[in-house]
């Protein structure tokens, strides 16, 4: 049985990535729990070790023996991230550092980063994304995701250790929180409160549900190796008023969609057009996104019925 870190590995992303992956292995997580433990699962195959990733000494002592690090340990939250830009460039950097060498000391076979789309910044592209172009990160938690991408990117040619950065789209679900649109909307929509969205409503985003997102991770840790960048995403546009009229229409609810400014603090975040091109990475791992919106939607917010 193999032995695996996860880094953040109690938050949305991170717990139905433990859950999955100690079915067949021995799964290490350390999480400083800033938006509490997500973990449903109680396995014996899976070990919760409260810390920070920049925390030197523990990362390189509960990573001995590890296979992989799964590194999606960050500050997320757009709201969070422009109140704690220092913080979360610190936490990006520290941690990584922290992780490659851990991982050069303990002799771990891979390292596999939670990137981010947020790297392609402000750029609207005609066509769905491909990770060849320039990117032009804007924000300090996208910087700090590009930065990360580069550290790797050296950190494999001088020491060999597989490196993978995967840029993340947007990822959905059962137990993310309301920072994120479609659990904010779900929430809205069950108090019966209009869903707020953000000027003009028109932008487009790119979204996969969570096991898909999961069952990626899973096979590029089988299937890929060296340094790569590759983008996860399901490669279909979908304006975000058009997601809110959705989601309205699986309640039995008054809500209406109301359009709101932007936040001048969120402006940094916001692009009008986001999609991405995965054709590298489904040739890599021979598999691609299998939930509709439909299902996923169906699925979250079953889960939010029950659950909130």
């Amino acid at each position: 049985m193999n032995k695996i870190l996860v880094t953040g590995g109690a938050g949305f992303i991170g717990s139905h990535l433990v859950e999955y992956l100690s079915k067949k292995n021995k799964v290490i997580v350390i999480d400083k729990l800033m938006h509490g433990n997500k973990i449903k699962l109680n396995s014996k195959n899976i070990q919760f070790i409260k810390g920070d990733i920049r925390d030197a000494q523990l990362v390189t002592k509960i990573s001995k023996n590890c296979s992989t690090i799964f590194h999606l340990a960050a500050i997320l939250g757009v709201d969070i991230v422009s109140d704690r830009n220092l913080e979360t460039m610190e936490c990006e950097f520290e941690g990584l550092k922290n992780v490659c060498n851990a991982a050069k000391k303990n002799k771990v076979k891979k390292i596999i980063y939670s990137s981010s789309s947020g790297v392609y910044g402000k750029l609207n592209y005609k066509i769905n994304v491909k990770e060849e172009v320039e990117v032009a990160p804007i924000s300090a938690y996208s910087v700090a995701k590009r930065s990360a991408e580069l550290y790797l990117k050296n950190f494999f040619i001088d020491h060999g250790i597989s490196s993978i950065a995967v840029r993340l789209f947007n990822v959905y679900g059962p137990r993310q929180d309301e920072r994120m649109a479609i659990s904010r909307f779900i929430k809205q929509a069950q108090k019966g409160k209009d869903l707020t969205v953000y000027k003009p409503g028109n932008q487009t985003r790119d979204f996969t549900y969570i096991d898909d997102c999961v069952k990626v991770f899973d096979l590029i840790n089988k299937k890929v190796n060296g340094f790569h960048i590759l983008n996860s995403s399901k490669g279909e546009d979908l304006r975000i008023d058009t997601l809110a009229k959705k989601i309205v229409k699986s309640f039995s609810t008054r809500s209406k969609i109301k359009l709101i400014k932007v936040p001048q603090k969120l402006e940094e975040f916001q692009v009008f057009k986001r999609c991405g091109n995965s054709k590298k990475l489904f040739n890599l791992i021979n598999y691609k996104p299998e939930t509709t919106l439909e299902v996923g939607l169906k699925k979250t917010i079953e889960y939010f019925k029950i659950n909130h």
